[in-house]
């Protein structure tokens, strides 16, 4: 492949075959024109080089990307619609790998008392290099993935996947990400010290029941400490339960007292507690669980870390289907971090010219989302987008 130095790329220029970003992502179909939101993205991005095999072209001046009821296409487009199934197929196997060996994880843990923290961060150097290559094809598989039927496995497994994204967000550099996201994984070990009737009930909780459950944070930080894990993850799994405002336990930290990677945690962790279904409450869209944390009632949660949640996963999360002002379906593929109000979607049945899935930017001035899909209505969804 050719090299592409960014400095000499400019708008409406486009090439004659896929140009990628790696060798792995192609960041835009043939013919699709450059534009400067791309390349000040690429540039904050820190992207120097992208590849391809074509030659570049001046696009002619003209209306681009007009389609059927004036909807203006994205952007970027990505892959093709095979390669996108063949790539979401890909990390949906890693997905079900990974939750095999958190479940194996804590299986061992509860039968041997035995933990493999080096074992643990070997993996999260793994997954941090598939969230970082693929997070919108991961939150597309996450949202599509049945959930496990071990509570502790399947949150254990969703909240370190959104604490990386945020710490990702965060600009925490990669050690920090990798000891970030085997806090999340952990934080929740004190509850194996518990009576199993009680995490795994399929029944809300009694009041003493609910207070027996507040024990847990000093069990997983007393079990984590005794094995000579790192303090920083000690105090994850103390204080993930903590609330800036001091209305959280065990010990009613306020503020900065609450460190940091307790600060990310609790944000992603309640973020999967409202939108993972459990025995006993229907889960909340991505949507509605977005809504209830930016409202962030009590201040409970640090402002900079919901800001990131909404700039990685937007306000309406990848992976949610959506009603669009023209009437149509579509589900949500990737974020627009310059505004996460309007994500990229990927309009079900609808195809380009060439084929291909047609994905479009929503916009103040173009088609935005209406609404959040009812769950029948993503049904019908699916099946037209099949």
């Amino acid at each position: 492949m050719n090299a592409i130095l960014l400095k000499d790329l400019s708008a409406k220029l486009f090439f004659s075959k896929p140009l990628f970003l790696d060798e792995g992502y192609v960041l835009l179909a043939p013919e699709t024109p450059v534009d400067e939101a791309l390349i000040k993205r690429l540039t904050r991005w820190e992207f120097r080089e992208l590849r391809s095999e074509g030659v570049p072209v001046i696009a002619e001046t003209k209306a681009e990307g007009a389609g059927k009821d004036g909807e203006a296409e994205a952007a970027i487009h990505f892959a093709d619609s095979a390669g996108d199934r063949e790539r979401l197929q890909g990390i949906a196997a890693f997905y079900e790998d990974f939750t095999a060996y958190v479940e194996s994880l804590y299986t061992r843990f509860v039968t041997t008392t035995q933990l493999d923290y080096q074992g643990l961060t070997e993996r999260m150097k793994g997954m941090l290099g598939v969230i970082t290559e693929n997070r919108r094809f991961i939150l597309r598989a996450q949202s599509q993935m049945p959930q496990n039927k071990n509570y502790l496995v399947s949150h254990a497994v969703r909240s370190s996947i959104f604490s990386i994204i945020l710490g990702i967000a965060l600009k925490l550099p990669p050690f920090r990400l990798i000891e970030l996201g085997a806090a999340a994984v952990l934080h929740e070990i004190g509850m194996i010290r518990l009576p199993p009737q009680l995490y795994m009930a399929d029944r809300p909780l009694s009041p003493q029941e609910r207070k027996s459950i507040t024990a847990h944070p000093v069990l997983g930080y007393n079990l984590l400490k005794d094995r000579q894990v790192p303090l920083a993850v000690c105090l994850a799994a103390l204080e993930h339960h903590e609330r800036l405002n001091g209305a959280g336990y065990p010990r009613s930290l306020t503020g900065d007292k609450i460190s940091l990677y307790s600060r990310i945690i609790m944000v992603a962790c309640s973020y999967d507690a409202l939108t993972a279904l459990r025995p006993w409450k229907e889960a909340k869209d991505g949507y509605a669980g977005m809504v209830d944390l930016l409202k962030n009632e009590g201040k409970q949660y640090d402002d900079t870390v919901i800001r990131a949640l909404v700039y990685s996963l937007s306000i309406y999360p990848i992976g949610t289907y959506v009603l669009l002002t023209n009437g149509k379906g579509a589900l949500v593929v990737d974020v627009d971090p310059e505004n996460p109000r309007y994500p990229i979607v990927q309009v079900l049945g609808a195809r380009r010219a060439d084929g291909k899935d047609l994905t479009i930017k929503t916009g103040e001035a173009s088609v935005r989302v209406l609404r959040p899909l009812t769950r029948e209505e993503i049904e019908r969804s699916r099946n037209l987008g099949k």
